[in-house]
Parts: structure tokens; sequence; C-alpha cells
């Protein structure tokens, strides 16, 4: 796996941990600590069993040309809404306990959330050899339909495992104002999920039949 992908990982990932004890204003934060242990536990998972290979790690550390402009905003946007959700959960459960206190079994329901949709994503990494980072037509890497799999599901299933983790986000905090930022972000992400579905049926060859067999967006029976 390339150097450059592993330590840009590593170092983002350090940071937006760092973020939600910094707005806790303590290291001993039971949910900030559950919430690390499960995002620890996925990258090993990442770097292992389900590890991609060089080419794909490439892409996702540098993607080439022809990234669509919308998807930048989008990405920037996100960005913001994610270290909202974490600046607002820390603050909120971690320092000043704006929220009542949930029941332990809401934040058991939040960690089985994450987790599950942590290891959506990675399946779906896993089994996409053309799963870029931005949304663009990698035409010079033979981009072609993935339809096994999860794939057969739904059309985008990382997505739908990044659903799944942001809602169980304000459980296991316990939360209740970070559902603003985390409102924002599944916005951004249904947005998304539209605008990219409909450039694959426009310019990538097979998508649309694909996306006739393969009913659903994210959510199955649903979109």
């Amino acid at each position: 796996m390339k150097t450059n992908y592993l330590i840009k990982h590593f170092i983002g990932t350090f940071v937006f941990f760092s973020i939600i004890f910094f707005s806790a204003g303590k290291i001993d934060y039971w949910q900030g600590l559950l919430y690390v242990a499960i995002g620890l536990t996925m990258a090993i998972l990442n770097y292992t069993v389900l590890r991609i290979d060089r080419e794909l790690s490439a892409e996702r550390s540098k993607p080439g040309d022809g990234t669509k402009q919308w998807d930048k905003a989008i990405l920037g946007l996100t960005l913001l809404a994610t270290i909202a959700m974490y600046c607002v959960a820390g603050l909120d459960s971690g320092r000043y306990h704006w929220s009542p206190k949930f029941h332990w079994s809401l934040c058991a329901l939040g960690a089985v959330f994450t987790a599950l949709g942590q290891l959506l994503f990675l399946v779906a990494q896993k089994q996409n050899k053309f799963f870029s980072s931005t949304v663009r037509i990698q035409t010079e890497r033979g981009h072609a339909v993935c339809d096994t799999g999860l794939y057969k599901v739904v059309r985008h299933p990382a997505y739908m495992g990044m659903f799944v983790q942001t809602l169980g986000f304000p459980l296991i905090f316990g939360s209740l104002w970070s559902i603003i930022p985390v409102s924002i972000s599944v916005i951004l992400l249904l947005v998304r999920t539209y605008l990219e579905d409909k450039t694959l049926k426009g310019e990538l060859q097979g998508y649309l039949t694909y996306s006739k067999k393969t009913r659903y967006r994210i959510i199955p029976f649903i979109w």
C-alpha cells in the first residue's frame, strides 16, 4: 500500500480524534474512547483482511484528473460538518452536558451502528477496484461498473455505510445537539449520492443498465 496514503490516513485520523477530546476537555472521555476503539479496529481491518491493492490506494491518495467541481464543494462542506459533529458532541456530552443522559442501550446501539457502517464502507471499498475518493470517470484506469458483492444490493454501498454510521453518531456520544451537524452531513451525503448516480448514468458505460437491475441507491427497498 502506498506510503503516502498511509501517512495521510493516519494523520487525518489522529487530527479528527484529537478534536473530540479537545472539545470534551479531557482524555478520560469514555464515549470518545469507545469511538476511537471502533475506529482503530476498522483501521486494522483496512490494512489487513480488507486491504486494497496498490493501484487503488494510489487513486484514493491522489485521484487523477476529472473530479467534478460540485463534488469538491460537497466534500469541503462535508469536512466542515464532520468537524462540527465532533466539536458539538465533545462539548455536549464531554464538557457541558447540555443533553439529558442517554440510557446505556442507546449508546450501545450507536456503537453497533458506527461499527457496522464503517465495516460496510470498508467492504464496499475492497469489492470495487474503482473506488476513488472523488467522483470522476477513471478513463485511464479502464473504469467499469462494479455489480458484485454489496453492489448487488445497492448501487452505493459505501454511502449506505456512511449513512448508517452517521445515524449512530448522536447515540454513541449521547448528544442531542450533535443531531444538527449530523443532519447537515446526511443531507450532503444524499445530495452527493444523487449527483454521482446521475453522473455515472450519463458518463459510465453500462451503468444505466446496472441501475435498472439494482434499483436502490443506498437504502434497500426505500431509495
